[in-house]
């Protein structure tokens, strides 16, 4: 029995060193290059792949006929993807001889599509989990094979949560990938009516308003700071990044969105409605520390925009 993996980023890696350990033949990995534009914050699955002696593959598009027929010449039983970042198209998932099967970072129906983790923090969801599905031509939309839950605390961020997400898959697929190879997995149709999809993120969705209450606007900090691109503001002409905070609700200090208040020393931001305490921000496209908080923010008179 065979699996080719299509993977990237954590998860990948996760994968493939659960089908080491489930003594599964991979013939394959394909995986992408990273962009020197993008934080490589995460693991390398080709490395690790190297590291395993698994030849490992760089399509720029899987869909061109050359990897089209490289797959069907390692005839895979499963195709597997994991973060894998393309659109797989039909003529490729009819290729393994069981199922061509994707893991998604949320719990499907629900936020299908890209940057799941991040989606699932900006709206202030409590609850998300990990997926196992088979692959359609539509994103994230077919049957379900298993789902793992997890618990979004309150202060988890987008790299707190995707550890917890890491662990889930590693234990979904350790028990799941055997039944598909054997014949047992169930399959469960997914609730279309039900369904939600989100498209990916850019730095430039990290623009805070004020105006918006202040859970909401911590739920955006969460959602993407360091490593990701993080939340941010303008003070004058420059942007301000704000990497951690916490919301007030019950507490107002100013009738003005975006007003800072000094009070016994920490730092406030008005918002729609409560305050936001800051306890991390910085100039720069990265914290300075963990507590740091630029000079220029310890004055009554700023409104930050």
């Amino acid at each position: 029995m065979s699996v080719i993996l299509l993977g990237y980023h954590n998860m990948g890696c996760r994968a493939l060193k659960v089908l080491k350990e489930l003594d599964i033949f991979v013939p394959a990995v394909f995986t992408h290059k990273d962009n020197p534009k993008e934080n490589i914050w995460f693991d390398s699955l080709a490395k690790l792949s190297e590291e395993f002696g698994i030849p490992v593959y760089y399509p720029e598009n899987i869909n061109e006929d050359k990897w089209v027929k490289l797959l069907k010449e390692l005839k895979p039983d499963i195709l597997l993807s994991c973060y894998f970042r393309d659109m797989i198209k039909s003529h490729i998932l009819e290729i393994p001889k069981i199922a061509a099967v994707n893991l998604h970072g949320s719990l499907l129906p629900k936020y299908r599509g890209r940057c799941p983790v991040n989606w699932q923090l900006v709206h202030g969801e409590t609850e998300s989990g990990v997926t196992l599905h088979h692959m359609v031509e539509k994103a994230d939309a077919g049957d379900i094979i298993a789902q793992k839950k997890v618990k979004i605390d309150f202060d988890d961020t987008a790299t707190t949560l995707f550890r917890k997400l890491e662990d889930a898959a590693e234990e979904l697929l350790r028990t799941y990938i055997p039944k598909l190879l054997d014949g047992t997995a169930p399959r469960l149709k997914q609730d279309h009516s039900k369904a939600s999809y989100f498209g990916g993120r850019r730095p430039e969705d990290g623009k805070i308003d004020f105006s918006k209450d202040a859970t909401s606007i911590y739920n955006l900090i969460r959602a993407v700071t360091w490593p990701y691109p993080g939340a941010f503001c303008k003070l004058n002409d420059k942007k301000l990044y704000i990497w951690k905070a916490m919301p007030v609700e019950d507490l107002t200090l100013s009738s003005i969105p975006g007003q800072v208040i000094i009070k016994d020393r920490d730092v406030f931001i008005q918002t729609g409605k409560g305050m936001l305490k800051i306890i991390s921000a910085s100039f720069e496209h990265m914290p300075k520390g963990e507590n740091y908080i630029p000079k220029e923010l310890y004055s009554q008179n700023i409104i930050l925009k």
